[in-house]
């Protein structure tokens, strides 16, 4: 069984991997920024674009998901 499921496990295990380090670059940052006395408007801006970059990979894996599972426009 392990074996059947090997691929997935491992994507699975991936998505995590990369959750947990975009879980600690926030924390980093957040301890950065705390430690740095950084204005709201800065600290907004930081947040904002740590936000996007999650976005992006979260959108990155729905379109592999999408596209790899052929039931795109044209599947």
């Amino acid at each position: 069984m392990l074996a059947e499921h090997f691929e997935q496990i491992e994507a699975i295990g991936l998505n995590l991997f990369f959750a947990a380090i975009f879980l600690l670059i926030g924390l980093a940052i957040q301890d950065v920024l705390k430690k740095g006395d950084v204005p709201k408007f800065g600290r907004a801006v930081v947040w904002l674009v740590l936000f996007f970059g999650c976005a992006g990979f979260i959108a990155k894996g729905v379109i592999q998901f999408i596209m790899e599972s052929g039931s795109g426009v044209n599947g």
